[in-house]
C-alpha cells in the first residue's frame, strides 16, 4: 500500500512535465539471484555495498562559485572517501567520460572503473582524477548496469549514491526504470545529489529515482551543500577517519 501511494505521488508530480519513454527492463532477461529472497526484507549482510555513480558529462566543467562542478565533486569525494571505514565495500561507476560518433555510443558511455571491494578508497579517488568530463548524461543506462551487473550475485542491501548535474539526455527515463525495478527487487536504495540542476524536469527525474527506491534526494547548489549532502547520505561523522588519500 505504501509503495502504491509513493508511485501515485510520483506519477502526479511528473504528469505533464516529463515525457516518459517505454521501459525495457524485460529486455535484460533479469532473474532474481537464488542467494537472496526478495520477498523478505530480513536477510541482510553485515555491511552494505555502496556504489558511487558520478557524472562526468561535459556540463560538469561549468563554474560553481570559485571552482567548477567537477572540481567540487572531486574535492567532496576525496573528503568523503577518507571518512569511510577501510573495510566498507565501495565501488565507482562514471558516465559521460567519453564521447561517441553516434548517439548510441554516447548513451552507453558508462563504466564501472572500480569494482565494489573493501579497502577501495584510494583506488576510487585515483580513478576519479584520471578521467575527463566530456560526454552526455546516460543516467538510465548507468542505473541498469549497476542494478544488473555491478553488485553481482550478492545478498544484502545495496546502495547507490548518484551525483549528477542534470537529467537524462538519452532516449530513456530513469524514473520509469526504477519504478519497474522495484517490482522485481527491493534491496537497492538510491540516494541522489542534484548538483546545481536548474531545470525542473531534470530535477523531477532525479527526485523520482530517489523517492521510488526509498532513498534521499538533495539539491546542492554550492560546493558546501554538495559536501554536506554527501556526508549526510553516507551518515559520515568527522571523527570517523579511514584511509588518508594523498594527491
Amino acid at each position: 500500500m505504501k509503495k502504491n501511494i509513493i508511485l501515485l505521488l510520483i506519477s502526479t508530480m511528473l504528469a505533464g512535465s516529463y515525457c516518459y519513454c517505454e521501459t525495457t527492463i524485460n529486455n535484460y532477461n533479469y532473474t532474481t539471484p537464488s542467494t537472496y529472497d526478495y520477498s523478505k526484507n530480513t536477510s541482510v549482510s553485515d555491511k552494505d555495498k555502496i556504489l558511487f555513480i558520478v557524472d562526468f558529462s561535459n556540463s560538469m566543467n561549468e563554474r560553481l562559485g570559485h571552482t567548477t562542478k567537477l572540481e567540487a565533486a572531486l574535492s567532496t569525494m576525496k573528503e568523503a572517501l577518507q571518512m569511510i571505514p577501510e573495510n566498507a565495500n565501495v565501488g565507482l561507476r562514471v558516465y559521460g567520460h567519453r564521447t561517441g560518433f553516434t548517439p548510441k555510443q554516447s548513451c552507453s558511455a558508462s563504466q564501472l572503473i572500480a569494482p565494489i571491494l573493501p579497502n577501495n578508497a584510494a583506488n576510487i579517488y585515483s580513478k576519479l582524477t584520471s578521467i575527463n568530463a566530456v560526454g552526455w548524461t546516460p543516467i538510465t543506462y548507468s542505473l541498469k548496469q549497476a542494478a544488473f551487473f555491478d553488485f553481482g550475485d550478492t545478498s544484502g542491501k545495496k546502495r547507490i549514491v548518484l551525483i549528477s548535474d542534470g537529467g537524462e539526455n538519452c532516449d530513456e527515463s530513469p524514473c520509469d526504470f526504477v519504478i519497474e525495478l522495484m517490482k522485481y527487487r527491493d534491496d537497492i536504495q538510491i540516494d541522489v545529489i542534484a548538483l546545481a540542476v536548474g531545470d525542473d524536469d531534470a530535477n523531477n527525474q532525479l527526485k523520482c529515482v530517489a523517492l521510488v527506491t526509498s532513498g534521499k534526494f538533495y539539491n546542492a547548489n554550492t560546493a558546501a551543500e554538495l559536501k554536506n549532502s554527501l556526508q549526510d547520505s553516507l551518515n559520515l561523522k568527522k571523527e570517523v577517519q579511514g584511509m588518508i588519500i594523498n594527491k
